[in-house]
């Protein structure tokens, strides 16, 4: 089977599996093509609240292909980097699942989820040192933003792995779950997402990821879109809210 991206929505929940087991998952020059444009079509989806970024069996994604380097070096990286913004910026909540190995490019998408929940035993690296490649700014701001100036340069000068405990210490991971608990955890977290409001949400990525420019645009919402309203009263009611407010809305 060629190396693709398959993806499914269920309660709403959008699920986006890395699919290449012949190469540990690594991604492609038509995979890195492909993630944009699918991720634009789930932004676009009212039915997803949250996305969920996995590997094709035990492995999350070893990277990029290699002979995609060796035929154009600088065009595989911009399509990496295009598919990682993309990813970045996708309106809902996003949350990276990881076993085994994620490594380069494969680290490049975990870093740019909002979350990370890591089966323990899972490997974590960032590579260009071991291939001579400059990895780009942005993705080097974002690793900063995530495990400081230290451990990214730790990282990227040693291109070694390190493992669950580590990147929970750090901040890479969010959550170490036992082997056999990855996909509970994760089911039973996006439940909690879906049901809360996605205006919160949507705001808080905004203003996390540095865009505090938006407070007036953000607080128009928030008296237009009416899940305030909504959940004052199903607090005093002691129900569960019916959130109505979508991310598509912006």
């Amino acid at each position: 089977m060629e190396p693709h991206l398959p993806h499914s929505v269920a309660d709403g929940v959008a699920t986006v599996v890395v699919h290449h087991p012949a190469k540990r998952n690594a991604m492609t020059a038509g995979m890195w093509r492909a993630l944009p444009p699918l991720l634009a079509g789930l932004a676009r989806d009212d039915a997803v609240r949250a996305l969920v970024l996995t590997g094709e069996g035990d492995t999350f994604c070893a990277g990029a292909d290699i002979s995609t380097l060796r035929e154009s070096p600088a065009e595989a990286q911009g399509l990496a980097v295009l598919a990682e913004e993309a990813l970045a910026a996708f309106p809902k909540p996003t949350l990276a699942a990881v076993r085994g190995y994620c490594v380069g490019g494969g680290c490049q998408l975990a870093a740019a989820c909002d979350l990370r929940f890591a089966e323990d035993g899972a490997m974590f690296g960032v590579t260009p040192a071991k291939l001579g490649i400059v990895y780009p700014a942005s993705s080097t701001r974002r690793l900063v933003s995530l495990v400081g100036p230290a451990t990214t340069k730790y990282l990227l000068f040693s291109g070694e792995l390190i493992g669950t405990g580590r990147a929970l210490r750090t901040g890479l991971v969010d959550e170490v779950l036992p082997e056999g608990g990855l996909d509970r955890r994760v089911a039973e977290f996006t439940r909690v997402l879906v049901g809360r409001s996605q205006l919160t949400q949507a705001a808080a990525k905004e203003f996390a990821d540095g865009r505090l420019d938006r407070d007036a645009h953000w607080a128009e919402q928030a008296r237009a879109g009416g899940d305030t309203a909504e959940g004052v009263a199903a607090f005093l009611e002691r129900r569960t809210p019916r959130f109505g407010w979508t991310a598509t809305r912006t």
